[in-house]
């Protein structure tokens, strides 16, 4: 008898890890490239990764991480080791911003020198996915710029990013014909953003469906709920949305605590200052390790319906899925669009209410 679908669970293949550098010579940059894969060494042995390891014969399904704005390429390792251990590759650059020294800020540029700066810093992010995939999928061997015989399916190639990474996310279907699926954790791009976050807009510009995963937190400081929910209704269908309870914006990355408490104790500037303000004490928010299971369980049956087009993944997040995270612990939100989380069924999806599974008051 097979087991029921759970992707939730560890996998069960051992995870290697390798870094490379991927050089641009066009712009010249070189991105440093960090590698999570399915290793050739027998079950897995432990939650952690190996470094440098064989990988286990493939071709495997590819997806790019795009990480937030201030992060780097291992800030959400959570997401890429699950995904490794189910036997995708996850591929994670630092992006322009971090290794092109004209993109960094500096002490004394003007408003309009910080202007350019941003609007620079955006337009080199679909550009640096794009880079990527051509890096890694070019020639005659998908994945042989790759050590450790990495094999890739150019065929099955998915987009996954936190908050700026997640605005990536949804940008570069509009001109990356590659892409079939995308999973957006707190995306970046809402209407009316909030004074000091980065001002970025999306056209939804496709030529073709690209399933659609958006995972949200409920207390979500730079992103509002409301903001997202109303960005949510203009993504084009298929798509799902499935909100955290009790959580806000770094619930998405490793080592929630930390991450949570340092931006809760920097230092903004008065038009930022509503950022620390407005975040709650991490102790008063849902369990780091409820953010880890959401989000990679929910990444991973998303990846696995859209990519490898599993009828038992599509049939998990058509079923119950807030009664699944509730039975291990964790409150979400699914809308009332349908119990497998807000989709597109002819009602629109940015207006729905939600229902709860669980609450922790």
């Amino acid at each position: 008898m097979s087991r029921a679908y759970d992707p939730f669970a560890p996998g069960p293949l051992a995870v290697g890890a390798s870094t490379i550098q991927a050089a641009d010579t066009a712009r010249g940059r070189l991105f440093p490239v960090e590698l999570w894969y399915p290793a050739r060494s027998g079950p897995r042995p432990g939650p952690g990764p190996v470094r440098d390891v064989p990988a286990r014969p493939g071709p495997h399904p590819l997806v790019v991480f795009s990480h937030h704005s201030g992060g780097h390429r291992q800030s959400s390792s959570f997401v890429g080791i699950h995904l490794a251990s189910h036997g995708y590759v996850v591929a994670a650059m630092d992006h322009s911003e971090v290794v092109a020294p004209e993109l960094a800020g500096r002490e004394g540029e003007t408003a309009a020198e910080r202007a350019a700066r941003i609007g620079a810093m955006i337009a080199a992010r679909v550009p640096d996915v794009r880079f990527l995939l051509d890096h890694l999928l070019g020639g005659p061997a998908p994945g042989a710029a790759v050590p450790g015989g990495i094999e890739l399916d150019p065929e099955r190639v998915g987009l996954a990013g936190f908050s700026f990474g997640g605005w990536t996310a949804l940008a570069a279907p509009e001109t990356e014909a590659r892409v079939r699926a995308v999973v957006a954790l707190a995306p970046a791009g809402i209407p009316h953003p909030r004074p000091g976050v980065l001002p970025l807009t999306l056209a939804f510009g496709w030529d073709r469906a690209v399933p659609v995963l958006c995972l949200a937190a409920e207390h979500d400081t730079p992103i509002p709920l409301d903001g997202l929910r109303e960005l949510f209704g203009r993504v084009p269908s298929p798509k799902r949305m499935f909100i955290l309870r009790d959580a806000d914006h770094q619930h998405f990355v490793d080592d929630v605590a930390t991450q949570h408490e340092a931006v809760r104790a920097m230092s903004f500037s008065a038009e930022t200052a509503w950022l620390p303000a407005g975040m709650r004490p991490v102790g008063e928010l849902c369990a780091p390790e409820h953010a880890y299971l959401f989000t990679r369980g929910l990444a991973l049956g998303h990846l696995d319906a859209a990519l490898r087009q599993l009828p038992e993944a599509a049939g998990f997040l058509d079923g119950d899925v807030t009664g699944a995270l509730a039975a291990r612990g964790v409150a979400a939100l699914a809308g009332t669009c349908g119990s497998g989380g807000m989709r597109d069924d002819g009602r629109d999806p940015g207006c729905c209410t939600g229902t709860s599974a669980s609450r922790k008051e």
